[in-house]
């Protein structure tokens, strides 16, 4: 991997720690911060899906990404998620990432109003012409009901500063085609940490991850085992987080991570409706991993 080392292994998709009235808990994110430099984290992704960019308007989105690239201070690199399903909204947002410092931009395919495959090229394609920073593509038809063709995406690959995919599909026969047909140094990335270990034996260079909020350090070792070809091993590692990759999706993305996280001391418990504190009748599921696993 030529310029994009940065980002191979396992980088978090990391949450945005919030009070319990909802506004931003900026103390708690440096702590969060710090704990992905300590751990070994190849890079964060700020304000992403698990960092609640629905329910965050463009100001306060903004203000998260340049408080995150400001104290991180080039210890660790920060992709800023800058997607849209408009296209002059995608583009504003990933222009003030680029001016507040991001190493690069995470662009989620356009969600709601389902565009065409031809619809998603030019997006990306405007996208990437009109701000001069790394772009990664991301698609996850399972929140935005439009799934980006493999033929799309090895189209999107030829453009210079579209740098990888995060696929989050779940898919494995859909890491296979892009191993064969990207470039390279194409960056594959899983958005499933449930199907990520199979992901990265297949060829895959990393991941960005929902359960490295809480347990990184033990993640990067299964993922660096996994890119060193020890199968056995990350298998092995992976076995001990099975229970976290499952149960963190027993309600939408970030219900329980952010549960967690509360309950490991590492934040207050707030989230912004429509999405809920996690309901009683799983935080004993979660209760019991965290457990398990040594974190409480």
């Amino acid at each position: 991997m030529n310029n994009n080392h940065s980002f191979v292994g396992s980088s978090v998709a990391l949450i945005t720690p919030m009070f319990d009235d909802g506004s931003v808990d900026y103390e708690s994110l440096n702590h969060l911060i710090d704990f992905h430099i300590d751990a070994g984290t190849s890079s964060i992704v700020s304000v992403g899906t698990t960092g609640e960019s629905a329910t965050v308007g463009v100001k306060e989105h903004l203000k998260i990404i340049k408080y995150t690239v400001d104290y991180a201070a080039k210890r660790i690199p920060i992709i800023a998620g800058t997607g849209a399903n408009s296209t002059s909204e995608a583009i504003e947002l990933t222009q003030e990432a680029k001016r507040l410092g991001a190493d690069a931009c995470l662009l989620v395919t356009p969600y709601y109003n389902k565009p065409t495959q031809e619809g998603l090229f030019q997006h990306y394609k405007l996208i990437a012409e009109t701000v001069d920073i790394n772009q990664i593509l991301y698609n996850v038809p399972g929140r935005t009901a439009v799934n980006m063709s493999v033929d799309t995406t090895v189209r999107l690959a030829e453009i210079d500063n579209i740098i990888g995919i995060k696929d989050a599909t779940g898919d494995l026969s859909v890491i296979k085609q892009l191993v064969e047909r990207c470039p390279e140094d194409f960056l594959l990335l899983t958005g499933d940490d449930a199907t990520a270990v199979d992901f990265l034996l297949l060829g895959g260079h990393g991941g960005i991850s929902v359960t490295a909020n809480v347990v990184p350090k033990e993640l990067q070792k299964v993922y660096l085992s996994a890119l060193s070809g020890q199968s056995e091993l990350a298998n092995n590692l992976n076995t001990k987080l099975e229970g976290l990759h499952k149960n963190l999706f027993l309600e939408a993305n970030p219900i329980p991570v952010k549960w967690a996280l509360h309950k490991m001391g590492k934040c207050s418990k707030g989230i912004r409706l429509p999405l809920l504190v996690l309901s009683k009748e799983y935080q004993s599921i979660i209760m019991n991993d965290l457990e398990e696993l040594g974190l409480i």
